[in-house]
């Protein structure tokens, strides 16, 4: 069963949505802040999901922090600045960002197009369209659809990464009681650090 929500983004609503997404989180790590969204653009106002990713460039580069949600009532706009600021506080990763950490991280967003409830997630999961949301035992996680293409995972360890990151036992997709939806999105990043923008 497949539920038609979301915008399509332009290369520019998806560059804004970037740099909205880096004032915001620069404003809460630097001054304790809430960035407005300001005057948007249209797409903005539409009411759909969006996740945060933030990443280090320093060494081997790593998840900094991550937030969002395939589901929302809120604008985009609104949206992406609340999960900016989730994931550069400490309940994302484990400690906050800080300020030193600033042109080191690296910026993507990922809003949400269509949200698809599945009982067999292995058939319907399309590798590169997909993102994975895994609910069940009070816990949570998803990842971003562009993960497995960059893991060259299987459809199937896929979805044991993301049962992984749920803190649930890997294979826990498959179980009744644990609910599996997958989200297509359009994901747009930061080539560098505070850079140019591209679409995945």
């Amino acid at each position: 069963m497949s539920q038609r929500q979301g915008v399509d983004l332009s290369y520019e609503d998806g560059a804004r949505a970037v740099e909205l997404a880096r004032e915001a989180v620069e404003s809460f790590v630097q001054h304790g802040q809430r960035e407005q969204p300001g005057s948007m653009r249209e797409a903005f106002y539409e009411r759909t999901g969006a996740f945060v990713r933030l990443e280090s460039t320093r060494g081997r580069g790593s998840l900094r922090g991550c937030a969002g949600g395939y589901r929302s009532g809120e604008q985009l706009g609104h949206v992406i600045v609340d999960s900016a600021i989730e994931a550069a506080s400490e309940d994302s990763c484990g400690s906050e960002v800080t300020p030193s950490e600033l042109p080191n991280l690296t910026v993507s967003v990922c809003a949400v197009r269509n949200v698809v409830l599945t009982d067999d997630p292995l058939a319907d999961l399309e590798l590169g369209t997909h993102g994975v949301a895994i609910d069940g035992s009070g816990k949570g996680g998803w990842l971003y659809p562009t993960v497995p293409v960059q893991n060259n995972w299987s459809a199937r360890e896929y979805l044991d990464r993301t049962c992984r990151k749920a803190g649930l036992p890997p294979t826990a997709w498959q179980d009744d009681d644990v609910v599996v939806t997958l989200f297509e999105g359009q994901v747009f990043r930061e080539r560098e650090a505070d850079g140019s923008v591209e679409e995945l």
